[in-house]
């Protein structure tokens, strides 16, 4: 097993003490607040924005468009927290003598089930039934969040897409909180203070790991890391046909079509994985969410 350096060590129990001061999410959100005659994303982030359809939509369409959205990035956390939670609660068996990368990834265990927590309340509250997506069905990204070891840079390379990329969806959400609906925005934002260090801490994983990889065994890990990226990337931005329709938006093929052809969702998910892209491109992976 990989003994931590100094370095990681010193980071987790720097992040640790940034944990200790937990406040449960589900009290920190105003429940009361959230309202279905509000959009719950900014209307630059839907998909189909930019296009002489979505023009043609009835406000009360956008406005359903926009909580659907916002609930496929919810179920985007549920599944991948789920993975998380488990593989974390795993770990915690190990005897490696870390005792502050254990107290951390208990924090972590600790925060994502708070998460999860907030996310299953915005359901219960808003009575909007769950969205088809495409999450379930990744089949790479299922196999390296369940089988790849704990320790292995093809984990950590997973967990910092998975992390990262949504939550550059919650800082647009934050970006421009006066158009967004005040329990919405409070959901993203709250989220993204506690990814904030697990971002950092899946950094630090990734680069200790691939610090010690060969050139060859990098390039060889590409082509999986390339199929997680892009399939992540346009479950996360392109929704399913159905979520159009329970939108109110019929044939929804049609608008997922629009959706993927759509430049000005092209250039929005690209501002979105900008910094993701440079990280790994940092590391030697050549990646592309269009391929």
């Amino acid at each position: 097993m990989t003994e931590p350096s100094a370095d990681t060590s010193a980071l987790a129990d720097q992040l640790s003490r940034n944990s200790t001061p937990y406040s449960d999410p589900l009290a920190r959100v105003d429940w009361e607040q959230l309202s279905l005659d509000t959009f719950w994303l900014p209307e630059r982030a839907l998909s189909l924005y930019g296009l002489p359809g979505y023009e043609r939509l009835t406000e009360g369409q956008r406005r359903s468009l926009s909580h659907f959205e916002f609930l496929n990035a919810v179920e985007a956390g549920l599944w991948l927290e789920g993975i998380f939670m488990r593989r974390i609660a795993a770990s915690v068996h190990r005897d490696d003598g870390d005792t502050g990368d254990l107290l951390y990834h208990l924090h972590e265990l600790r925060e994502e089930a708070g998460h999860s927590l907030m996310f299953v309340e915005l359901y219960q509250r808003s009575g909007l039934p769950r969205p088809p997506t495409a999450f379930p069905r990744l089949r790479l990204g299922n196999l390296v969040g369940r089988v790849a070891p704990f320790d292995s840079a093809a984990f950590w390379v997973a967990v910092l897409i998975g992390e990262e990329v949504p939550d550059r969806l919650n800082r647009a959400i934050h970006k421009h909180r006066s158009e967004v609906d005040p329990a919405a925005h409070a959901i993203a934002r709250l989220h993204t203070l506690d990814e904030a260090r697990h971002i950092a801490h899946a950094k630090d994983r990734l680069e200790q790991r691939l610090g010690r990889l060969p050139a060859w065994r990098r390039r060889v890990l590409n082509l999986p890391v390339q199929r997680v990226f892009r399939q992540f990337v346009r479950a996360l931005y392109l929704p399913e046909p159905g979520l159009y329709e329970l939108a109110g938006l019929e044939q929804g093929r049609k608008w997922a079509r629009a959706a993927a052809s759509n430049p000005h969702r092209t250039a929005f998910i690209d501002e979105c994985v900008r910094t993701t892209l440079s990280t790994l491109r940092s590391h030697g992976f050549r990646l592309d969410w269009r391929r």
